[in-house]
């Protein structure tokens, strides 16, 4: 499946959920509730800039709108105005994903047994991996935060043989 940024698609969506820096799971959240057929994405971002870390990241991911090539998926970014970044810049690395039925209702069971904590991110059930120094997420989170860093390690790298 071939994933691409679509900025766009990103821009024009942030602009009408008026998304917030810092907020990619918030803005997220918005943009798949406006976006007809997207899906919800969590995951990392790799950032051709210093600190070359995974950033824990929220997007949405919709299929081909012309309905041509199924195998074509945008990305669509909601925070991307905020990152100052152009698509060249930016990987993502999807950990899971939530149609907006399955989003709604872990959101609602969210806020039913944890009401003073913010829904979101969602990372799943028990058992926990960690990546980083944190515990949250399972296996699939790990998978895609290796992969994020290993992406940044190779960013880090060739930035290095430039420099």
């Amino acid at each position: 499946m071939n994933k691409a940024l679509n900025e766009t698609l990103s821009i024009l969506i942030a602009q009408s959920i008026k998304s917030k820096a810092n907020q990619p799971f918030d803005n997220a959240y918005r943009a798949v509730l406006a976006t007809e057929k997207a899906k919800y994405v969590q995951g990392f971002l790799a950032v051709a800039q210093m600190p070359y870390q995974p950033i824990e990241h929220g997007w949405i991911e919709l299929g081909d709108a012309s309905g041509n090539d199924a195998s074509i998926v945008n990305i669509i970014d909601p925070t991307l105005p905020h990152l100052y970044k152009t698509a060249q810049e930016l990987w993502y690395f999807a950990a899971q994903s939530f149609s907006i039925k399955q989003l709604k209702a872990i959101i609602e069971e969210s806020k039913e047994d944890y009401p003073e904590d913010n829904p979101l991110p969602i990372y799943g059930d028990a058992p926990y991996e960690y990546y980083g120094d944190v515990m949250l997420g399972g296996q699939e989170y790990l998978a895609a935060y290796q992969a994020a860093e290993a992406k940044c390690k190779e960013l880090r790298e060739l930035n290095a043989t430039i420099n």
